[in-house]
């Protein structure tokens, strides 16, 4: 009934412009996106109420919203006594472009306060919806709890990567289910993908997440579902339980989630929408809406490839020294970057001289030495460290490493996801670009905002990526088909890609310090196009990759950020072809599953003719998943490229204006 008197209304009248003052308790508002597809119902009475319709067709039936404050105010409970609408264009043009230079922010906009000193704003883009509101009474106070209420169309499934504790890496698979069939209690980290028996897909995210805990998403007991947060920690212990120095006990919490000290810009709430899988790959919303750049001198902020030790457990070979967390490996790794133009090396844990010891080094590694070397081969060398000790004595640590010559941190085993742990990303960030240090975020939850605000912050994990081969068998083709539609529409994402040792479906086996892939060689090229990373890894040992020079060359040729992007063909789970292009140089990338497919694109995106560099499955390559085929032709704006691929197979080319 809710849903068919929101239909009714939205025939009678199109509101795009207020001119009137509220006087009534109880108000309906309806907003349109620029291309009329879109169109949004707001209901304001004793908070506030909104649906969502796509081409005529509910996509979200009925979303509550509000907040609770201490001082036992209710956002919206109030009446109305302010409004306005307008259309908003602007161009932003990204430091670190991930998949484009240059972004059109356009969008129509409905803004409601109301008497208790809450604002809801509501931004209506052609992809999607955002909404957030601000608390304008400056005071101290806490926030008792943040409201989301969310129902979707019967028959309405979901992707849900479904947590076990709020206390997580947030590394999950996605539970491909009915919304009724999830179970009760059941919750989520974000972001979380839903789509409408009808096919429209609906992923909910957040962004400008500053001095605020993450949002989940939980099963209630009527089977709707609800926004929870982690309370604010009054207590976190040593896990002592468990002898780890890595991570905590969360002893005692609060009733609060947040604890706000004056005015304050809650985080946007972003729902990317859309009939086709494509606009969940080019939807730029969660950059639009995150806090813009606060750093004058970004000149210093340098993205690029990292040859990275973990993954393959500094397994080197073929050499007259004892390969292992040593001064003469990571020589080895610094040569072999610097002799492929590769930009970093990442020490990762085993460096220090204990894991919560990070000023001193591994008695068998010389690390000072290390960045000197590194640096005089034109290579950057980013030190992994614990966060725990990190967050208890910044300045001194980052000052350290900055005076020892390192170029970036990578910090590891966050964690928690509550107010404090989402303030200490923000301080890390802004004392690490104090002292020009580039941040990769490990043991993370999702990217929400900060890499705007903070451009020296380029990467997050909070992905089951290519380091769980080393212990389990589910990081299928599939898997790796549905995190570019889900947890990469948040941002950037440290999947550490580049194995070189690739198995089919029937041929892969755990091994944890001879990690393999599932796929072909090429399904792992292309996720160099496909995946976004301004700090990209290169995961194989290093001497694996020199038995395999023809797919490195062709690796080091491939950007880490981006100009413009394009989908050609997308199906979550299933399939993907993107393009790419840096400066007047196109790049393709293309993926499947288990299923070999075929397509033939057409090249109209490009102008005048290239040299082409293909990596195409090779014909063996569902026996043999390493085998490929390198082809060079000449392509132009007419021709048609086709893509054929084996089994978890992929395609790569390179496209060299002429």
């Amino acid at each position: 009934m809710y849903s068919n008197y929101f239909k009714s209304v939205g025939k009678v009248f199109l509101l795009l412009l207020f001119s009137f003052h509220f006087t009534s308790k109880a108000q309906d508002f309806q907003l349109s996106s620029l291309d009329g597809k879109l169109r949004l119902f707001v209901k304001h009475e004793n908070g506030f109420v909104w649906q969502l319709l796509l081409e005529e067709e509910e996509v979200i039936s009925s979303t509550a919203v509000s907040m609770t404050m201490d001082d036992g105010r209710v956002a919206g409970s109030d009446a109305i006594t302010n409004q306005k609408t307008h259309a908003v264009k602007e161009i932003i043009r990204p430091e670190i472009p991930y998949k484009n230079a240059l972004i059109i922010d356009h969008y129509n906009t409905l803004e409601l306060q109301t008497g208790e000193g809450f604002e809801i704003q509501f931004r209506l883009y052609n992809d999607g919806l955002a909404y957030r509101f601000i608390d304008y009474l400056d005071i101290s106070k806490t926030v008792q709890s943040e409201i989301l209420q969310l129902t979707f169309p019967d028959g309405t499934k979901t992707y849900f990567p479904e947590e076990e504790s709020m206390y997580s890496h947030n590394e999950r698979n996605y539970l491909h289910a009915g919304i009724n069939e999830l179970e009760k209690g059941s919750f989520c980290s974000l972001p979380v993908l839903f789509e409408t028996a009808k096919g429209a897909k609906v992923l909910l995210t957040e962004t400008a997440l500053h001095d605020y805990p993450n949002m989940f998403i939980e099963v209630n007991e009527t089977q709707k579902l609800q926004a929870i947060f982690p309370h604010f920690v009054l207590e976190a212990l040593p896990d002592t339980i468990r002898g780890t120095d890595r991570n905590e006990i969360i002893a005692k919490t609060a009733e609060y989630i947040a604890v706000v000290d004056g005015s304050f810009e809650y985080p946007w709430r972003v729902f990317i929408v859309g009939n086709d899988d494509k606009v969940l790959i080019e939807s730029n919303l969660a950059y639009q809406l995150a806090r813009p750049n606060v750093l004058e001198d970004i000149a210093w902020i340098k993205p690029g490839k990292v040859a990275w030790d973990w993954y393959n457990d500094n397994n080197i070979f073929g050499v007259d020294f004892l390969s292992g967390l040593n001064t003469e490996t990571y020589k080895y790794y610094i040569d072999f970057a610097s002799a492929n133009s590769i930009e970093y090396v990442i020490l990762d844990e085993g460096w220090t001289k204990s894991t919560t010891e990070i000023l001193g080094f591994n008695p068998d590694m010389d690390v000072k030495n290390l960045i000197s070397y590194a640096e005089n081969k034109g290579v950057g060398i980013i030190l992994w460290v614990l966060w725990k000790p990190l967050n208890e004595n910044m300045t001194e640590i980052l000052s350290t490493y900055k005076s020892w010559g390192a170029r970036g941190i990578k910090v590891d085993f966050m964690q928690r996801s509550d107010q404090a742990m989402v303030s200490s990303y923000e301080a890390i960030a802004k004392e690490a670009a104090k002292f020009e240090l580039l941040v990769d975020f490990h043991g993370a939850f999702k990217p929400a905002g900060l890499q705007r605000t903070y451009p020296n912050v380029l990467n997050f994990e909070g992905v089951r990526g290519a380091e769980n081969n080393k212990w389990t068998d589910q990081i299928t083709p599939a898997h790796n088909l549905i995190i570019p539609f889900i947890r990469m529409a948040a941002g950037p994402m440290d999947y550490t890609p580049g194995s070189m040792i690739n198995a089919g479906k029937d041929d892969f086996a755990v091994n944890w310090s001879r990690p393999m892939s599932q796929g072909t060689r090429c399904h792992q090229l292309a996720m160099y196009v496909i995946y976004e990373a301004p700090l990209q890894m290169l995961c194989e040992s290093p001497s694996n990759y020199l038995k395999e020079q023809e797919s490195v060359d062709f690796i080091t040729q491939i950007p880490v950020t981006w100009d413009e992007t394009k989908v050609l063909e997308a199906k979550i789970g299933e399939y993907l072809v993107v393009a790419r292009r840096k400066g007047t140089d196109w790049y393709i990338g293309a993926m499947t599953d288990w299923t070999s497919r075929s397509f033939e694109i057409d090249l109209d995106f490009i102008s005048g003719s290239y040299d082409a560099t293909i990596m195409q499955d090779g014909i063996n390559a569902n026996r043999h998943a390493q085998d490929y085929k390198q082809l060079k032709t000449s392509l132009a704006k007419n021709d048609k490229l086709l893509i054929d691929m084996k089994s978890g197979g992929g395609f790569a080319a390179i496209l060299k204006a002429k």
